[in-house]
């Protein structure tokens, strides 16, 4: 009698299951072929060798084979477990992920056939070999056609690599045809060497072979569901006992897997049978235990090893929280080394360029001292030439000779003076008997040296010396009225204008502008020094800056007016304007208003000239709408009142238009040609903006909209829709520009005190601090942000020198 002894746990085997199996399909399917491949787990070998198959049979049913061995370990938190030592459970859910994986690669599979559009089909195997899974599959399934990967024998690879192909080469069937592939290249080719067998001899030995082999087959093509059937592995243990107990009592059982009848009389051996029966119960308890006090066990070191990793956990965001502080501070530090770089290096700029500029004063002051040098002998050789003319002095007939000499130069220069005045005399008969005056002009003409007011008179040659004889070196401007020069008399530097005497309208501009501006004295009005008559000059004070046009238009390289400076011109001319129209007794009329009539001092101050054709204009006139002028102006055809184009009457509003077009010019910095239209469409647009001269710096919005409204309002085609200028409309014009003042930014001032700071520190928070207001908050107790009222991390300051320099150099541009 032969007692049955249990199985030891580590030898566990899943049972062998004995499921109904269909005759094997014919290879040929009408006239299509069926060629069966083998694939693996590896994408890269299968698609290569799917697709030399669909290259080579393309029109042949693909069936793809694929042998699943089941992973002897199971991964768990601890490591790789074998399966034989885990739950049922745990096997059971492992084993449903691997087929899940299995069938997810093998959809892939299938979706390349599906591609090429041709029938396929899928057959699935569990083996735990899998050379051996798949030569059953080929058995059971009269396969005549194998396309099987393979590697070929000089590639340096491990042989167990290729021990499918070689395994399959040598055991499989003879009616089988085997097609080795290597990277989508044919290797060889094993031809059948006898047809297969039939399906009624072949049933007992397909029989065999599925007693261990647990197969699933799926058939896409034809939603057809072959040998579908997986048993628990914890069947095992109760199929193991249910079959001892049912010895036991005599019963006859029926495997699964194999289907057959086993029966046997168990009255001989049935006390022994009990025995082995009572000892496999105390085997399984005792197995059971063991496996519990296992799992308490590792479910404690599972608890305990989750609480390490939670507080590891907690340290990690607690550092990530730290890091992420510090690389706030770092990057805030970066950025303050980048803005004291940057300042640094414009302080280097600065003293590089002072530098240069020093060792430029250097070079002049040798310069000077070589100039000097060079004097000093010139005084020596004065000095002699003195001595020498002491010598002469006691020369009485050379130096008779000369006074002779002068007094024949001075008749001469006498004769050529009434030989001027009676050319002028000559001109003035020719332009009366022209009829271009009347009467009372032409007496006032020849009745000129009583009207001139008390002004200095020059001589010609007190100009031809100021001006070395009126050289070309000192000549300013040259127009058609004609030159201006630079000159020097007494004691400063003077502007002296000279009318072309042959000119028909030279002399009349020259007394027309001794007139006004002789009996004129306003700060914004060029100052009429003195005169002569001989020459017909006038000698004005000297402006060293030129024109307004050539500021407007960077002439001579001149620097971008402000625009705190624009408005203040605007002013400037506003206010000599209302000078000149609320003059009594008579209105006073410009004529002639434009940029390059509108000089610059030194401190750029305007002063108005060009008063050769402005007119002088009783009230009475002004009311009269039939005053005409018997002579135009000169002014500049952008700028002249287009009204007075087409009626010919000059007026105070004539003026006007052209001081609204210099106010646009100012803020646009742009041609007078059809800018009043571009200005009125921006503004209607709602781009000033656009528009405003760049090179005059920002413009505060307030500033910029009322002197462009006024601009237009000026720039008016009717006469009667322009506004006068009064002395109220010069005041608001002060305040404007006056009133505007460079605003602090908001980062300069203390968020404690809202005051400017002179000693900004950062503290833990972040943000700057005046040094004593934060010093003093953090002495009176406070360990808390003034801003935020969270609690500082450190009681620390850092002084920031980037803002101290940004305001430091802010203070100095202010």
């Amino acid at each position: 009698m032969e007692l049955l002894k249990p199985l030891p746990p580590q030898q566990y085997h899943a049972p062998i299951l004995h499921l109904p199996i269909h005759a094997p399909s014919p290879p040929m399917l009408g006239n299509a072929v069926k060629v069966h491949v083998a694939v693996g787990k590896s994408v890269d070998k299968a698609v290569p060798l799917l697709q030399w198959t669909l290259s080579h049979f393309p029109n042949a049913e693909i069936v793809i084979l694929h042998a699943h061995q089941p992973s002897l370990t199971i991964p768990t938190l601890l490591g790789k477990l074998p399966a034989s030592q885990a739950t049922p459970a745990v096997v059971s859910a492992f084993r449903k992920v691997e087929r899940e994986h299995t069938m997810k690669l093998l959809d892939k599979y299938f979706s390349i056939c599906r591609a090429a559009r041709v029938k396929a089909s899928i057959i699935v195997t569990e083996a735990d070999q899998v050379q051996k899974g798949i030569l059953e599959l080929v058995v059971t399934h009269n396969i005549q056609k194998l396309v099987i990967g393979a590697v070929p024998e000089n590639c340096i690879k491990v042989k167990r690599n290729s021990s499918k192909a070689n395994y399959t080469a040598k055991n499989a069937p003879p009616f089988c045809e085997v097609w080795f592939i290597y990277k989508g290249k044919h290797i060889w080719t094993r031809e059948p060497s006898e047809t297969p067998c039939s399906s009624s001899s072949c049933t007992q030995h397909e029989i065999a072979t599925t007693e261990s082999l647990r197969c699933r087959s799926f058939q896409y093509g034809k939603r057809e569901l072959f040998d579908l059937e997986y048993r628990q592995p914890n069947s095992a243990k109760t199929t193991i006992a249910s079959a001892i107990r049912s010895c036991v009592h005599g019963e006859v059982i029926e495997t699964e897997a194999t289907g057959s009848s086993k029966a046997s009389s168990c009255s001989s051996h049935c006390s022994s049978q009990f025995f082995s029966g009572v000892y496999l119960d105390t085997y399984l308890e005792a197995m059971e235990e063991r496996i519990n006090k296992q799992l308490i066990e590792t479910k404690r070191e599972a608890e305990t090893v989750t609480d390490e990793a939670i507080a590891e956990l907690l340290k990690c965001q607690r550092l990530e929280v730290e890091a992420m502080e510090a690389i706030r501070k770092v990057n805030l530090f970066e950025s303050a080394h980048v803005c004291e770089v940057k300042l640094r290096k414009e302080a280097e700029d600065e003293l590089r360029a002072t530098v240069q500029e020093q060792q430029k004063l250097l070079n002049e002051s040798e310069e000077i001292a070589s100039e000097l040098q060079m004097t000093m002998r010139n005084i020596a050789l004065l000095d002699s030439r003195a001595q020498e003319a002491n010598r002469r002095r006691d020369e009485a007939v050379d130096e008779l000779s000369l006074i002779q000499e002068s007094i024949s130069t001075l008749w001469q220069e006498r004769q050529q003076i009434r030989r001027q005045k009676m050319e002028a005399l000559h001109w003035l008969e020719r332009w009366r008997s022209c009829g271009q005056v009347g009467a009372a002009h032409c007496n006032g003409i020849i009745g000129f040296a009583d009207e001139l007011p008390e002004l200095a008179e020059f001589s010609l040659s007190d100009l031809q010396n100021a001006t070395c004889n009126f050289s070309n070196s000192f000549k300013i401007v040259q127009g058609g009225y004609g030159c201006i020069y630079k000159g020097e008399m007494l004691g400063r530097t003077v502007a002296i204008k000279k009318f072309h005497k042959h000119n028909m309208q030279g002399p009349l501009e020259f007394r027309q502008e001794v007139l006004v501006l002789g009996s004129l004295r306003h700060p914004h009005l060029i100052t009429l020094l003195g005169v002569c008559p001989e020459a017909w000059s006038i000698v004005y004070e000297y402006t060293p800056n030129g024109t307004l046009q050539d500021y407007l238009f960077r002439k001579g390289n001149n620097f971008p007016l402000t625009w705190n400076t624009r408005a203040r011109m605007i002013t400037e001319i506003a206010s000599a304007l209302c000078f000149l129209h609320s003059f009594k007794p008579e209105t006073i009329i410009h004529g002639d208003l434009k940029p390059e009539t509108v000089l610059l001092d030194s401190s750029l101050s305007c002063k108005m000239c060009g008063f050769g054709f402005c007119r002088l204009v009783s009230e009475e006139s002004l009311l009269r709408p039939s005053f005409r002028l018997s002579t135009e102006p000169k002014g500049a055809f952008s700028y002249m009142d287009p009204e007075f184009q087409r009626t010919g009457i000059l007026t105070t509003k004539s003026d006007i238009y052209s001081f609204g077009l210099i106010i646009l010019q100012l803020l646009t910095g742009r041609t007078p040609v059809g800018l009043a239209i571009l200005v009125r469409n921006a503004v209607s647009c709602g781009k000033l903006s656009s528009i405003l001269d760049s090179s005059a710096g920002e413009w505060p919005s307030a500033v910029a909209t009322q002197l462009v409204e006024l601009g237009l309002q000026c720039c008016q085609q009717n006469r009667r829709d322009r506004p006068d200028l009064t002395p109220t409309l010069v005041r608001e014009l002060e305040q404007l520009h006056a009133s505007e003042e460079r605003p602090v930014p908001s980062f300069f001032l203390c968020p404690i005190l809202q005051e400017i700071m002179h000693d900004p520190q950062v503290a833990a928070d972040g943000f700057t601090y005046e040094g004593d207001a934060i010093r003093e908050w953090l002495e009176n107790g406070h360990d808390t942000s003034p801003m935020t009222n969270l609690k500082l991390s450190h009681l620390f300051l850092t002084p920031n020198h980037a803002l101290r320099l940004a305001i430091q150099d802010w203070l100095c541009q202010s």
